[in-house]
């Protein structure tokens, strides 16, 4: 159901739009934690740091996808917020189009490219063939994947959030059931759950192609345009969406090399750091999953009010978005110290708390303390992009990731593991500085279709 972001209440209105795009994104990384679960109990330590090890290549093509599925979503919500419907449908189907295109090449390139990126990482030996296994059967799935991050951003544009959360909901449980038959009954390994995360993308993609596809034949295009035929592919459209998503891709994609530069200093400290770095990331990435959220429906809520001409409305959000972060870290803080241990064995053996265990657990302690700090880079960032101010977007993204990289290479020389962890709140401090800065001089106010 479509949901006009522009009238309404900013605290609740946000909260519940962002409530699905958070259990949605809950479900996606319960199956990947399952994964990470299935691999480390069924399959063994060595299986959960081949699956780490291919993590910051995965997180690249899902960059790639996420960064350009923002530019659809952007300007398919300040269009939806101009009322201009029929544009708007043109948009959502050169999106499809494109992207999908894209999709396809990325699935050649990456399957070609699986091992000669991982030894670029500096892979171990011991985990090399699960590695490369796990990612060529991944790749094989970018079509799927970059389809279904469209969808994702179109459905967000259109206020609906609770359409994506029933298809990842269904999505979640099929990639978890055959997790357990292909790992467990069939003994397939990491190719198990590789196979089945492909298959749980496929029909969640599908299925959410034919209810949009349903549902844009349904609704009526402003009177001038009734009965004028909608453009399948328009190059304006390529542009505009081109104008957020290749600075959103780019920000992605330097979000993903920051990682491959981050993994491959994890790794030179061995497959013990490498299996406890790659289970406290699982619980990691769960747990920013509201900030995430409200930054994305941030974006959303920011586009239509442009579109709308509502400027007034978009630091009422702002602040509305803020608050919520400030409850959800405080919370997700306080769990991650009274059941960290308890999480972090779902994945590894919880005898041994000197090794990756330990490892894990440290990093948890270190980076949860500082969620708020997360929050206070993702929310106004999410504000600059839906405002379509990209070069401070940018430059706040940017900030973040190549200080936290130099630092934790720097303090490396000083410390021990730990400087890896204490990296990455010095990074979002730096990035959320630049971000509110160029909010409060009101600069973000110029951009509009």
């Amino acid at each position: 159901m479509v949901k006009d972001l522009t009238q309404g209440k900013p605290l609740p209105l946000l909260f519940f739009f962002s409530l699905p795009m958070v259990a949605g994104n809950l479900f996606q990384q319960l199956y990947n934690m399952v994964d990470t679960a299935v691999v480390g109990k069924f399959v063994g330590e060595d299986a959960v740091a081949a699956v780490g090890s291919s993590f910051p290549i995965v997180f690249l093509s899902v960059a790639v996808a996420s960064g350009l599925s923002m530019g659809c979503n952007v300007v398919v919500s300040q269009l939806f917020g101009a009322k201009r419907i029929h544009e708007m449908k043109s948009t959502i189907s050169t999106a499809l189009i494109s992207l999908g295109v894209l999709g396809l090449i990325i699935m050649l390139l990456g399957t070609l490219l699986a091992g000669p990126l991982l030894e670029l990482l500096g892979t171990d030996a011991d985990i090399m063939a699960d590695s490369r296994t796990y990612l060529q059967i991944y790749f094989g799935g970018a079509l799927f994947l970059f389809v279904y991050n469209t969808l994702n951003g179109i459905y967000n544009a259109l206020g609906d959030s609770r359409t994506t959360l029933i298809f990842l909901m269904i999505s979640s449980m099929t990639n978890i059931v055959l997790d357990l038959l292909f790992v467990i009954q069939f003994n397939m390994g990491v190719a198990g759950v590789a196979w089945a995360t492909l298959i749980a993308q496929g029909l969640c993609a599908v299925a959410s192609l034919v209810v949009l596809l349903r549902r844009m034949r349904k609704m009526e295009n402003e009177p001038e345009k009734v009965g004028v035929k909608v453009p399948l592919f328009h190059m304006t459209a390529v542009k505009r969406i081109a104008q957020i998503g290749l600075p959103s891709m780019f920000q992605q994609s330097m979000v993903s090399i920051s990682m491959m530069l981050m993994q491959g200093l994890v790794n030179s400290y061995g497959k013990v750091l490498v299996a406890g770095y790659t289970a406290a990331t699982k619980i990691d990435t769960l747990a920013m999953l509201p900030n995430m959220n409200f930054s994305n429906a941030m974006s959303s809520y920011t586009a239509q009010n442009i579109g709308a001409g509502r400027y007034d409305r978009v630091k009422e959000g702002l602040k509305a978005c803020l608050l919520m972060v400030v409850i959800f870290s405080l919370l997700i803080t306080l769990i991650i110290f009274l059941f960290g241990n308890q999480l972090l064995s779902l994945f590894l053996d919880p005898g041994d708390p000197s090794g990756a265990l330990g490892y894990g657990l440290n990093y948890m302690h270190t980076v949860s303390l500082f969620y708020i700090l997360m929050g206070l880079l993702f929310v106004p960032n999410g504000l600059l992009r839906g405002a379509r101010d990209m070069g401070a977007f940018t430059l706040s993204s940017m900030s973040n990731l190549f200080s936290r990289v130099a630092i934790a290479y720097l303090l490396a020389h000083f410390m021990d593991e730990s400087a890896i962890w204490w990296s990455i709140p010095a990074g979002w401090a730096i990035g959320a500085v630049v971000a509110l800065l160029r909010i409060r001089s009101g600069k973000w106010k110029k951009a509009s279709v």
